[in-house]
């Protein structure tokens, strides 16, 4: 190979910023190519190249087949050559032939300079894609080389063109060929020629690179930008934050007679900048995300998931904090991932008053809001005639709203303690199983699925608490109702069962454990003397006291008594006053007494009866 046309290549790879390992795998599969073209060979016979890039010296390496006698050059060799490259080689045994050409063909040189070529551009747009794919959201320059009905194109650095939409641009700005601009890459699009990259000067990234550029605190790490709301071309919000006690982060943003940030205005084409101070209590950053307009209170609802804030402004400001089309308040609401309801003074004092009007509760729990019910409908009365509130006035307003919302934080504090007091009386695993589980009619189903309960114990816990919330579902009657009641009971009985069984399986082990300890003998002794103990011997049944009673009582009743009770007694009767006798006991005529006597045989320790009597 001439070594002119390697140095020619090696420049090309240069210009093009593709490394060198790349123009020798180019070299090696032209090579390839154009041998194979040059001898007609099979796709599936092996061939190797080894390329110098440096003298531009090649070997072409060709796998054939050992053969007494070569009937097909190209894919053959005779023994005798075959063991002057590997001695140990047999025939019908496959080996690499140095087959090195001395010159190639036009055709099979062509092939080479088009395989080369390919390959080297094939390289070129892996090595774009990748070196742009890393810079996503990172700030490019290039200049504008031409103008599209899809936007502009920009020449950017490795021989690649970027894409800037009219989507991505500035509404208004405009550019000349040759303009050199800033933009943001945005995403990269494989494809057939060449990468296709897009490019964005809208993007809140492109904001974010301009002002770690124009302020050194922000790109050394000292000030943190926390947030970016931007709406292009018209006005944007950063909220920014200090990570160096003492340092103001705005006013280091701004700079010296706001000599940073209007550089950053004057690159977006005269786009307003507000930049706020972050704070970490939400009340306080929504009050300054509303800037410039000035704020009397912000009143955070419970609700985690909406996260809802309802943000109070005197009647002059309330233009100013919802600013032109609603402007102010979406980039607000966009910077603190809030949604911010803004009321005048007058409406949320109305709502205030229509409230604690309601609420009973509300009332016992404010009595200083509840005497101040009079005053608020006197000022509402008056502002509905002026439509204009004195200072004085605002004042007492605010004042009551702000007890209001206090007491419907308790209530609602309240209610959590309550919920969560309620959720610990529900078996748990009810909280694992999802609504479908409850055994109602489909049509009950759909309805109470509606408020998209998250699990059965998350609807038993509403119904435990506020029944209404279901049972006054339009569609839900009496049947349906029933229906209800029935199934949370089932699914409560059978949710306590299967705890009941849970906590006996857990405690049988121990139980077991313990009463075969308590079951086993204290002693190998206890057990060997209980063995050895005879039984006792059966005494003679003595007749009951009860029955000496009645004969005692049969002596001295009267005749026609005496005759009564002689009377034969039904079985029943009889079944029903015999008794069990006990063993051991008889009765004895004592000589010394001169009376009967009962007695019962005892056991001694020694195994000897011996009599004790029993006084009746």
């Amino acid at each position: 190979m001439n070594k002119d046309i390697v140095l020619a290549l090696k420049e090309i790879m240069a210009e093009r910023q593709v490394p060198p390992e790349v123009l020798r795998k180019a070299l090696e599969a032209g090579l390839k190519a154009a041998y194979r073209k040059e001898m007609n060979a099979s796709q599936a016979q092996d061939i190797q190249v080894e390329v110098n890039v440096d003298t531009g010296e090649y070997r072409i390496l060709v796998e054939k087949e050992v053969v007494e006698e070569v009937q097909n050059p190209g894919t053959e060799v005779a023994l005798n050559e075959a063991r002057q490259i590997d001695p140990e080689v047999e025939l019908g045994d496959t080996i690499l032939v140095d087959s090195t050409p001395d010159s190639f063909g036009r055709v099979a040189a062509q092939t080479a300079r088009q395989v080369i070529q390919q390959n080297i551009r094939e390289a070129e747009r892996e090595l774009q894609a990748a070196h742009f794919r890393s810079q996503i959201s990172e700030m490019i320059s290039g200049v504008v080389q031409a103008r599209t009905r899809q936007g502009y194109t920009i020449g950017l650095d490795m021989h690649a063109e970027g894409l800037l939409p009219d989507s991505q641009k500035i509404p208004g700005e405009r550019f000349e060929i040759h303009d050199r601009i800033r933009a943001v890459v945005l995403e990269v699009k494989p494809e057939k020629r060449a990468p296709r990259i897009i490019l964005s000067r809208t993007h809140k990234s492109f904001l974010r690179r301009l002002l770690e550029n124009e302020v050194p605190e922000i790109y050394r790490g000292i000030v943190e930008i926390r947030s970016i709301a931007r709406e292009p071309g018209r006005r944007a919000k950063v909220a920014v934050s200090s990570n160096q006690p003492g340092l103001d982060p705005v006013g280091a943003c701004v700079g010296v007679r706001g000599v940073r940030v209007q550089a950053i205005v004057d690159e977006l084409r005269g786009e307003k900048i507000d930049i706020i101070e972050w704070k970490p209590d939400p009340t306080v950053f929504i009050a300054k995300a509303l800037s410039p307009a000035a704020v009397t209170a912000v009143y955070i609802q419970p609700d985690a998931e909406k996260r809802t804030a309802t943000v109070v402004v005197a009647d002059e400001q309330l233009s100013l904090a919802i600013g032109r089309s609603g402007q102010n308040a979406r980039l607000a609401a966009k910077l603190t991932g809030w949604r911010i309801d803004i009321k005048s003074i007058a409406e949320a004092a109305t709502e205030s008053l229509a409230l604690l009007e309601e609420s009973e509760e509300l009332q016992t729990l404010l009595p200083a809001a509840a005497e101040e019910m009079p005053l608020a409908r006197e000022i509402l009365a008056s502002y509905a005639e002026s439509q204009h509130l004195t200072l004085e006035q605002q004042v007492k307003l605010a004042q009551f709203i702000d007890r209001v919302e206090q007491g419907r934080a308790r209530l609602r504090e309240e209610a959590a303690k309550k919920r969560e007091a309620e959720r610990a009386n529900i078996p748990a695993s009810l909280f694992d199983r999802p609504l479908a589980d409850l055994d109602v009619p489909e049509y009950v189903f759909n309805i109470i699925s509606e408020d998209d309960y998250n699990s059965l114990g998350d609807f038993i816990l509403t119904y435990n608490l506020a029944p209404e919330k279901i049972f006054d579902k339009p569609g839900i009657g009496p049947k349906a109702q029933a229906s209800i009641e029935a199934a949370v009971a089932s699914l409560l009985a059978e949710a306590a069962s299967a705890e009941e069984t849970s906590q006996m399986e857990e405690e049988t082990p121990a139980a077991a454990a313990e009463t075969e300890a308590m079951e086993a003998p204290a002693s190998a002794e206890e057990a060997n003397t209980a063995e050895s103990a005879p039984e006792e011997e059966p005494a003679e049944e003595a007749p009951e006291i009860e029955d000496l009673f009645k004969q005692f009582a049969a002596s001295i009743a009267p005749q026609d008594q005496q005759e009564e009770e002689a009377a034969v007694p039904t079985p029943d009767e009889a079944r029903k006053k015999k008794k069990k006798k006990k063993k051991g006991e008889y009765l004895e005529f004592d000589e010394e007494l001169g009376r009967t006597v009962k007695r019962r045989k005892r056991k001694r320790a020694n195994d000897d009866f011996f009599e004790d009597e029993i006084d009746w």
